[in-house]
């Protein structure tokens, strides 16, 4: 457990030293904008793609991986989201607690740090992860807002959230490497080297971001942000390991990887999501504070009980 933590414990000294740079205004709310920006147009894209390149393509899509995440998944959507009716929240304010409760950090946290610590080989069950929680999981809570506000689902609700998802670059760099390896392109020289420089911007760049944008975040709603935090870090790897190792029977290493995914904390890009719809603005920011600050301990556990079989 200890030989987990402190392999863990960089990953983690990255975030800190960016939210001390947030606190202190050393790095304004505009620069972790930026930040933001660069490493989820560039340097995570480079990462996404070279990774994705190298990927065998028919060996990345297994139907029980995907059927014992899903299940697992909207069993645990299904129970925040039943809670939040049973406290009588609206519909939108329902669906946005339960998709804080599946939606993990992948995209930033997952990617570099499953990589390094359960191996290169991670990346295409992470990958996968990530894919279902962008297209399914983003689109179901868009999906119930829009009906919570105008009754229905609307043409002019679905081709913006069509677009997002398309447009969207960590999806367009990995089916763009997984194209790449499809057609079995060599890769020269200078490019794969590119790759390697940019995308190695990415982990740190990421991290520090994450670290800097909670500077921005508040600690109110505590009550329904620790329930929801609870839930990411503990609730969802179980559910996983449930659907994955018994009912599914999902290839032991991947489903590790599966169930590590799970354990990451809420993911940034929720908050967008709820600051744009003006939905749990203020539970989702705690959420994502509370859960990131508690993945310290969570997350090395998690790791340490998968590797240890």
């Amino acid at each position: 457990m200890l030989e987990i933590f402190l392999k863990t414990l960089p990953f983690f000294l990255l975030i800190g030293t960016g939210w001390l740079a947030g606190m202190t205004r050393f790095f304004p709310a505009e620069a972790t904008a930026w930040l933001t920006k660069f490493v989820f147009y560039f340097a995570l894209s480079a990462m996404l793609f070279g990774f994705a390149a190298r990927l065998d393509v028919q060996e990345l899509f297994d139907p029980a991986f995907v059927l014992a995440y899903l299940t697992g998944t909207l069993a645990l959507w299904v129970l925040a989201f039943g809670l939040a009716k049973w406290r009588r929240l609206p519909l939108d304010q329902a669906a946005m607690e339960a998709h804080v409760a599946v939606t993990g950090n992948t995209g930033f946290l997952g990617v570099p740090m499953l990589a390094v610590l359960l191996g290169a080989p991670a990346i295409g069950p992470v990958m996968m992860v990530l894919t279902i929680d962008l297209v399914v999981f983003s689109a179901l809570v868009t999906l119930l807002i829009a009906i919570a506000r105008q009754g229905r689902v609307r043409l002019a609700t679905l081709m913006p959230l069509v677009r997002g998802i398309l447009a969207n670059p960590m999806i367009v760099s990995m089916v763009a490497g997984l194209l790449w390896a499809r057609l079995r392109l060599p890769m020269p020289a200078p490019a794969a080297e590119f790759l390697s420089i940019l995308g190695a911007a990415a982990t740190p760049g990421a991290l520090f971001a994450i670290g800097a944008s909670l500077a921005e975040r508040s600690a109110e709603r505590l009550g329904p942000a620790i329930w929801l935090s609870g839930a990411k870090l503990i609730l969802h790897p179980l559910a996983l390991a449930l659907t994955a190792l018994i009912l599914f029977r999902v290839e032991p290493y991947a489903a590790g990887v599966m169930i590590a995914a799970a354990s990451l904390p809420v993911a940034g890009n929720v908050y967008i999501l709820a600051q744009h719809f003006r939905v749990g603005v203020h539970r989702v920011s705690a959420a994502i504070l509370i859960s990131t600050a508690a993945s310290i301990a969570t997350v090395p556990a998690v790791i340490h009980w998968i590797t240890k079989g």
